[in-house]
């Protein structure tokens, strides 16, 4: 099942169970792939684009409730963070520390990495790996962490 054939069957269930939140959100992630589409002029777009939006969509709410938690804004930083786990549950399975770890670790071994100077190579090459997996600030905290 593709990503939008899962939302429009929540989208439905939501409409019938009167899940606002839920919908609205649903209803936002179609419109930021429907934009996607036109823009890149095609009918329907691939799993990689998909969760390259659902990705940044995703991260759009991270750092929307960072910067309302830091602004005391307890009642947008709750409406955020409802937002941010609906979202959450079209994302595939999340990579553990561990794992993350050990996929960087090889990459830095495929890629010769030997300093900071580094980073760049190492990232482009962890980056199309975990897409979708793992958040990009966590993934450039281990790296570099491993290049130290």
């Amino acid at each position: 099942m593709t990503l939008l054939d899962r939302l429009n069957q929540d989208m439905k269930q939501a409409m019938k169970n009167k899940d606002k939140e839920t919908l609205s959100v649903i209803r936002m992630v179609k419109a930021s792939i429907q934009n996607e589409s036109i823009k890149l002029g095609k009918d329907t777009l691939s799993e990689d684009e998909d969760l390259t939006i659902l990705s940044r969509e995703v991260k759009q709410r991270k750092d929307s409730l960072q910067e309302f938690k830091n602004a005391g804004r307890e009642d947008l930083a709750e409406k955020t963070k409802e937002e941010l786990e609906i979202l959450e549950q079209y994302l595939p399975k999340q990579l553990s520390d561990e794992e993350l770890t050990s996929i960087i670790q090889e990459t830095i071994t495929e890629v010769n990495a030997a300093s900071m100077k580094d980073m760049g190579k190492v990232m482009g090459s962890v980056m199309p790996k975990v897409k979708g997996q793992a958040d990009g600030t966590k993934i450039k905290q281990i790296v570099e962490q491993e290049l130290r």
